[in-house]
């Protein structure tokens, strides 16, 4: 089996042990009322897109979120966060030595031993979620959850929530689809970002992600049969019914496979979590690989860290 089924699976364990050890952290963490910056590359960046508008909704201060590439160097913030899971990745590394003394960082990483962690002020290490895949999914994920019970969000349900996901039903047989484009709003706008960037890596498909309110904005001229628009989180009014006129397949967590397995919806309770959601969509892109004869472990072009000389 490839490493990244396991690590897939692995989540739900991985969260509730990101849940147990926020409160051990609190002291590396962004304070309320800190103006942060949270920086990364491809994955760990739309995780920190994905904190960044979560924690200003949850009121917790000005929060922005860079590829560490394109922190803006004359914009000052009380706290630089920097998801890393490798911590070897050039650009994170460059920007914690040039931050050195003038702006106090804390790095998320899985190696403990590596340089970022020696580069920054402060480190959370998460080495139970580290991964020997090059396609990241359970560390990613891990960092949000731990991120999220920081900020107080309700971990225990959101680990149920992942144990639901990982077993239930794929929305839609990826054989049958030809392109697929993910949608959010809000937070979860990090979460389609991610979603796309999944079935790019390890499938090499034809894979988008917009904010739901643009994408009738241009992006739905795409959607036709055969083709599948899948949304995080909550819905604009009226799009499930644009995407049907357009003949595309829908999926959300109201309608998907986790509503078969539990019917966990019938009494009006909400959907699962969006994180939960991204399981599933996880899952997808491992099954859209396999289905184009890909080895989700071995993607084209990519290597576990993006190293420059």
């Amino acid at each position: 089996m490839a490493y990244v089924h396991t690590e897939i699976a692995s989540q739900p364990g991985c969260w509730r042990q990101a849940g147990e050890l926020a409160p051990s952290v609190l002291d590396r963490l962004p304070r309320p009322g800190e103006r942060v910056a949270v920086v990364g590359c491809g994955t760990s960046w739309f995780m920190g897109m994905a904190y960044a508008a979560r924690r200003e909704a949850a009121g917790q201060g000005e929060t922005d979120a860079f590829q560490a590439s394109e922190y803006p160097a004359d914009r000052r913030y009380d706290r630089l966060l920097a998801i890393t899971r490798s911590g070897t990745t050039t650009e994170v590394l460059d920007l914690l030595a040039a931050l050195r003394g003038r702006t106090p960082t804390t790095v998320l990483v899985g190696d403990p031993g590596s340089p970022a962690a020696s580069l920054a002020d402060a480190a959370v290490t998460m080495p139970f979620a580290d991964e020997r895949s090059v396609v990241q999914t359970r560390f990613a994920t891990t960092v949000l959850a731990l991120l999220r019970a920081h900020l107080g969000d309700n971990i225990t349900a959101l680990v149920a929530d992942a144990e639901v996901a990982v077993r239930a039903p794929l929305p839609i047989d990826p054989a049958l689809i030809e392109q697929v484009t993910f949608l959010g709003r809000g937070w979860t706008i990090g979460l389609a970002q991610e979603a796309a960037l999944k079935c790019r890596e390890a499938a090499t498909f034809w894979a988008e992600a917009y904010p739901a309110m643009d994408y009738r904005h241009g992006p739905i001229a795409v959607a036709a049969p055969g083709r599948l628009v899948w949304a995080f989180g909550e819905l604009p009014d009226g799009l499930p019914e644009d995407v049907a006129a357009t003949g595309a397949a829908f999926a959300h967590s109201r309608t998907h496979g986790v509503r078969t397995v539990l019917g966990r919806w019938a009494a009006g309770r909400t959907p699962v979590d969006p994180m939960a959601d991204l399981i599933l969509a996880q899952r997808f892109a491992i099954a859209l690989a396999a289905s184009r004869g890909l080895d989700p472990d071995a993607p084209r072009h990519l290597s576990r860290s993006v190293v420059l000389t």
